[in-house]
């Protein structure tokens, strides 16, 4: 069995080599060959995104906040247990913490991941099994349905969801669903503090459950001043995918005569949904930000994380929704905790 130490000592040494990608490095000659073929296999992995998520991940995966995140569990005193993963295909390596939590936490993991990314994790698990040859029989891929394990944590639609509850209603799970992130303005926010909130609005392009999809505003408020931090994201239209969406969703709009406002590449469209379509963001107007608060408290359930300017209300600063530390679990489910019941 590998100790606790050890696997924090191998995902250290994964962390190092993601921060230390360089394309001049025959070494990462393997990394740049999974990041085409990704964006092959699925069109919204450019190879920007998928660069920027392996990054995110090299920042996160050090020895200090391993340790910080795991430090209060005596996952060594147990028997490992086999742990089921359905594993969302969003955004690149969007399932990764999932596995990386089973791992750290000494059990088993039986993956199966979402067809439109099922070469990113496999890659990196590969390299962590050079790291630490002890993980080789830690963790299986699979394709088929799930049999011979003791529990599952599954992640996706909200009709899928409802499928997933139902089918592993006889072990214990953790069942993930849809969720958004969402952004509060007050009106005075600088021209910097708008600009990082257009990264969250449009990095990944806005398929994240992080990605804010929807804003509060005050009455009164310019929106105009959001398309100007926009504005400088204008070649996302470079990108079929996402020029096909924006040419979709504002025909759907004007033939069905919503009121929506476009600047060429991306539309605003006042809505008291949480979720919108790709290269659109909702937008409501609040009178009172305590009732807003309040209002935010009664939807929790649709909402992944807020990003605002306020400190000390568990909100994100603007441009840092897609920068989770490892303990702000998806859906607020400590998969840690679940994890160490089942010992």
């Amino acid at each position: 069995m590998i100790q606790q130490e050890q696997r924090i000592i191998a995902f250290n040494r994964l962390g190092k080599f993601l921060r230390e990608i360089n394309p001049e490095n025959p070494t990462y000659d393997s990394l740049f060959e999974v990041v085409y073929k990704a964006k092959d296999n699925n069109g919204w992995f450019s190879k920007e995104n998928v660069l920027k998520s392996f990054a995110a991940w090299g920042e996160l995966l050090n020895k200090q906040e391993l340790t910080l995140w795991t430090e209060k569990y005596q996952f060594d005193q147990a028997e490992p247990k086999t742990v089921g993963l359905v594993l969302a295909g969003n955004i690149p390596l969007v399932g990764f913490h999932d596995v990386l939590s089973v791992l750290i936490s000494g059990n088993k993991a039986l993956v199966k991941c979402s067809s439109s990314d099922p070469l990113l994790i496999a890659f990196l698990i590969n390299k962590l099994q050079e790291f630490e040859p002890g993980f080789n029989d830690y963790i299986e891929f699979t394709k088929e349905r799930f049999t011979d394990f003791d529990a599952v944590i599954a992640t996706g639609s909200n009709n899928a969801a409802r499928y997933f509850e139902y089918y592993f209603s006889k072990v214990p799970n953790l069942i993930r669903s849809n969720r958004n992130g969402v952004a509060i303005l007050e009106g005075n926010e600088t021209k910097e503090q708008l600009e990082a909130l257009a990264i969250d609005i449009i990095q990944y392009y806005g398929l994240g459950c992080r990605s804010t999809s929807k804003v509060f505003v005050p009455k009164g408020y310019d929106l105009n001043l959001i398309f100007g931090a926009l504005y400088p994201h204008n070649n996302l239209m470079d990108s079929a995918k996402y020029a096909n969406n924006y040419d979709y969703n504002k025909a759907v709009y004007l033939m069905s005569q919503f009121d929506i406002l476009d600047n060429g590449f991306f539309i605003l469209k006042e809505d008291s949904s949480y979720s919108s379509p790709v290269a659109c963001l909702h937008y409501e107007y609040y009178e009172n930000l305590e009732e807003l608060e309040n209002k935010l408290k009664i939807d929790r359930d649709l909402i992944q994380c807020v990003t605002s300017n306020f400190e000390g209300k568990g909100h994100f600063p603007f441009g840092k929704a897609q920068e989770p530390n490892l303990w702000d679990y998806a859906d607020g489910k400590n998969t840690l905790d679940f994890l160490n019941i089942l010992t």
